[in-house]
């Protein structure tokens, strides 16, 4: 515990030095914790922008939403249009880095209007243990990452956020649904709709944690192992059966490896 309250010292001291900053905010249990201390720390002078796609659920926007408002600070959405570009719908093993490009083009371009020197984002220690070519574009940008800065963990910023009564804490991770897919895999409007609602309907079954992966007629679908025995249920694997393909995937498989973070990653490291 002491080391938890050295890192939040260190983090508040960062964002003290920071003065004004504009936090790149996607209402998940990192930003929103960042999003809290840095208006715990600098009140007023904490802007959150998210950014609006189609690649992440409408559900999503409003949680970060209710988020925003009850933490008490000014909250704007901005639209991205990354499945318009060619370099990421083609989707290669850098598609993030083009998303990121365009997000941080927008943000600085709205902090620089507001009169703010700093964009910051949620990235911690961990996000350095997968491939995250996002971070690069972070870095030619210039974008703050205060709690990899001082030092934090995902399990440390849940813990604090649990004392803190934030709701995100335990908040499942939910990159873009751009990640459902294996790179190389063209990414559409029609193939991003039909994931996000296949996703849905398992959430709406309960499943918190839960990736549904499109390999174009197959949908390879991660859980926590604590959740496969759900499919073995006789009805509600029929009723999936049954919503899947009426979604237009032909075959219908559960991943006996069960929920993991970045797997479409998995390949690159093989290579």
């Amino acid at each position: 515990m002491m080391n938890l309250l050295s890192k939040r010292e260190a983090l508040e001291k960062i964002l003290k030095d920071l003065q004004h900053v504009l936090v790149a905010y996607s209402g998940g249990t990192d930003s929103t914790f960042l999003l809290k201390v840095a208006a715990d720390v600098l009140g007023d002078r904490v802007t959150a922008v998210t950014a609006s796609s189609e690649t992440y659920t409408p559900r999503e926007l409003e949680e970060a939403r209710q988020a925003a408002v009850t933490i008490g600070v000014p909250h704007i959405v901005v639209h991205t249009n990354e499945l318009d570009n060619p370099h990421f719908a083609s989707n290669p093993p850098d598609r993030c880095y083009y998303c990121k490009n365009e997000l941080f083009t927008q943000l600085f371009a709205f902090a620089r209007q507001k009169g703010m020197r700093y964009v910051i984002d949620g990235s911690n220690c961990d996000d350095a243990k997968d491939y995250r070519p996002g971070m690069r574009a972070a870095e030619e940008f210039g974008v703050r990452s205060p709690l990899r800065d001082a030092g934090f963990t995902k399990e440390e910023i849940r813990t604090l956020s649990k004392e803190m009564h934030l709701p995100t804490w335990d908040k499942p991770s939910l990159p873009c649904l751009a990640t459902r897919f294996p790179y190389g895999t063209p990414i559409t409007r029609e193939k991003i709709i039909r994931v996000a609602s296949a996703e849905k309907f398992l959430t709406d079954l309960g499943i918190r944690q839960l990736r549904v992966r499109d390999h174009d007629t197959i949908a390879r679908i991660e859980v926590l192992r604590v959740d496969m025995p759900i499919f073995l249920d006789e009805k509600i694997s029929q009723l999936i059966m049954e919503k899947f393909k009426v979604l237009g995937y032909t075959y219908i498989a559960l991943d006996i490896q069960g929920y993991r973070m970045g797997s479409m990653n998995e390949p690159l490291k093989e290579v």
